[in-house]
């Protein structure tokens, strides 16, 4: 059911909801910041209230864009988003999988959202490692820059582990690199050439690594 925050005792629901089934109590003191582009691009794992608010006052967001998509039985989902317009901020849902090869139709309307978002954007996601990167690198691209710095936010400073399942995003960018890169712009590759179930078919991970980011890490 939706998070309800129109009384006192709903508000307090969707927080313990957030901090103890969608694990935002990790999040308080790891906001995995990062800068994409200075003053225009950011991005962090999935803020709390306050957490939103501080970025918005000392970056000037005006916009965030949720990698997750809405979530009706998520706290956190309900309380960022109250909040975000509470300031004033654009909220924009655009999901993707952190599993699975990035759905093309999905990579075109991100690029969409990044044309036409009024700046500066926050990117998030849940973790803020693996669905983040790739928003992040697909906007470095679609910017004129490189696979390798699109690569660069896929990093294991951002809690991404590239040999688990989540590596299909990796997978995703260096079959940009090896089929397209200096040839072809990078939306006209995902338009015309990217093949998405031969990169699923073609990708695997190592079982540990899974094993740390399902078992350990519970990584959505």
């Amino acid at each position: 059911m939706p998070q309800d925050l129109t009384t006192p005792a709903g508000r307090r629901s969707a927080l313990v909801n957030s901090l103890f089934v969608d694990h935002a109590i990790l999040r308080q003191g790891w906001r995995n910041w990062g800068v994409v582009v200075p003053g225009r691009i950011y991005r962090s794992n999935h803020p709390s209230p306050w957490q939103l608010r501080h970025a918005a006052g000392r970056f000037g967001l005006r916009t965030v864009i949720n990698l997750r998509g809405q979530r009706a039985d998520c706290g956190s989902d309900a309380l960022s988003r109250a909040e975000a317009q509470r300031l004033g901020l654009d909220h924009i849902d655009a999901p993707f999988e952190s599993r699975g090869a990035p759905h093309r139709d999905r990579i075109l309307r991100l690029a969409g959202i990044f044309r036409e978002m009024a700046e500066p954007a926050l990117l998030h996601c849940k973790s803020g490692a693996d669905r983040t990167g790739l928003a992040a690198g697909i906007l470095l691209l679609l910017e004129g820059g490189t696979s390798a710095e699109a690569l660069n936010q896929l990093h294991w400073r951002h809690g991404h582990v590239s040999a688990s399942r989540t590596g299909i995003l990796d997978a995703f960018f260096r079959l940009y690199a090896r089929q397209a890169e200096g040839r072809m712009p990078f939306l006209d590759w995902v338009r015309d050439e990217y093949d998405e179930a031969g990169l699923r078919a073609a990708f695997q991970s190592r079982p540990w690594a899974d094993r740390l980011v399902d078992g350990v890490l519970r990584r959505e």
